[in-house]
């Protein structure tokens, strides 16, 4: 390229700058949460804790990429959609693997081993994340097929919330747990048998609690991705 191209380039450069690839930045974002639920749901069928470091790790990770997009988006001349849309996509994605790393340190905190409903509710939720980037990944393209993805995704918080139900059932079907107490012999046996049983039932219905926030979050994600589909398709 001769000089006086390059300068006029420069020239161009700087009246007309180049719009950042803010598709590609969000698709890296939602990678990115998707390897960490693909761990997060080996820690919620294992208990392992090195999966639950790794969860950490990457929502350090997924920090560190939204400050960089927050910061390209405050540098952007123009944009490819809403500016405040690309805000809130950035924003929404963050706050699943967000969720992900602080319900790891309640499992950690409360001192109790996953159980199967949280594992099933974890797999909801990576299952929703996977089409929350499928739909994000069609929007430079095929936009208005983004929509059914961004579908999935919230319908994944309504199947979340159907397990929540059912473990709260299971968990505060106190009839069953009456009836063993009051076969013990000794009184003081079974009141400190009670009194075990409901701590332990608060800290499990703390975790289903905060597993339940976390689809919560996914399915503003999905809303999320339906309005962009609207605005720009």
């Amino acid at each position: 390229m001769s000089s006086s191209n390059s300068a006029v380039t420069r020239i161009v450069d700087r009246v007309f700058p180049r719009m950042p690839d803010f598709y590609g930045l969000i698709n890296a974002q939602c990678n990115l949460v998707c390897e960490g639920m693909d761990v997060f749901v080996h820690y919620m069928e294992t208990g392992d804790p090195q999966f639950g470091e790794r969860v950490r790790a990457m929502e350090k990770e997924g920090d560190e990429l939204k400050a960089r997009n927050m910061e390209v988006l405050g540098r952007a001349f123009a944009t490819p959609m809403d500016r405040e849309d690309i805000y809130r996509a950035i924003m929404t994605i963050d706050e699943i693997l967000n969720y992900a790393k602080t319900t790891v340190r309640e499992v950690e905190a409360l001192e109790r081993e996953p159980d199967e409903y949280m594992a099933d509710m974890a797999r909801l939720i990576r299952d929703g994340s996977r089409s929350l980037r499928d739909g994000y990944a069609k929007l430079s393209t095929s936009a208005a097929a983004a929509d059914s993805d961004a579908a999935a995704a919230r319908k994944a918080e309504r199947s979340t919330e159907k397990v929540y139900r059912a473990a709260l059932k299971e968990l505060f079907n106190a009839e069953e747990h009456v009836s063993a107490l009051g076969k013990e012999n000794r009184a003081e046996d079974a009141e400190a048998k009670a009194m075990t049983y409901v701590i332990e039932m608060f800290k499990r219905r703390e975790l289903y609690r905060h597993l339940s926030n976390a689809a919560d979050r996914l399915e503003h994600a999905g809303g999320v991705l339906h309005d962009i589909v609207v605005q720009i398709a």
